[in-house]
């Protein structure tokens, strides 16, 4: 049975052997410990909870509670529905990550940039299990503003949806994306070696 005081004191390179020993009630708890407000027992069970995901769907059960963070007023408890639902969604047999799309994709235009990165970065996690959704996807991604952000940002932001653009486009190569990715290359927002990896990658 795992306790809060062994979570807390567990290093994080340990995570990973820890979450293949949990137990059912186990991992009911960490569960519940997501919405703790200490983050020294918060953090820990979601690391743990993401390693556990990659082997096991029995996660998927609480889809509909990772959902409901999704809406959460604590960006935090946003934070972790995005990522718990985009490392379930490997296992979603029940097509329930279409059911709630547009939920996840408001995440883009968030109000912490940390968030919109998040749910840009976990797309990562999603097209390989959901290529019918790819130019959904693409579509969401190209219509972030990106010059709404901070400038310090805007770069981090246009790495991140062109880095999932590359993966959509092993699969599904349209003019739109080569055309987004060609102007990025083209703009003044990317810097030279950032351009050169991009040209490496196409």
């Amino acid at each position: 049975m795992i306790t809060a005081e062994k979570l807390i004191n567990a290093q994080k390179d340990e995570l990973p052997e820890l979450s293949k020993s949990l137990e059912a009630d186990d991992v009911g708890l960490l569960v519940e410990w997501l919405s703790d407000k200490d983050d020294k027992l918060r953090y820990p069970s979601f690391l743990t909870l993401q390693h556990r995901a990659k082997d096991s769907d029995e996660l998927y059960r609480y889809w509909d509670l990772f959902r409901e963070k999704l809406k959460s007023a604590n960006s935090y408890q946003r934070d972790i529905g995005l990522i718990m639902l985009a490392s379930n969604v490997k296992w979603d047999k029940d097509g329930r990550f279409d059911d709630c799309f547009d939920d996840f994709c408001a995440l883009l235009n968030d109000e912490k940039p940390i968030t919109v990165r998040q749910c840009i970065q976990a797309f990562a996690q999603i097209v390989p299990y959901k290529p019918e959704l790819s130019m959904k996807i693409a579509k969401k991604l190209m219509a972030v503003d990106i010059m709404t952000a901070r400038e310090t940002m805007r770069k981090l932001f246009l790495l991140d949806i062109i880095n999932i653009l590359l993966l959509i486009r092993k699969t599904h190569r349209t003019d739109e994306i080569e055309k987004y990715i060609l102007d990025a290359l083209a703009g003044g927002i990317l810097d030279s070696k950032s351009k050169k990896v991009i040209q490496a990658a196409l």
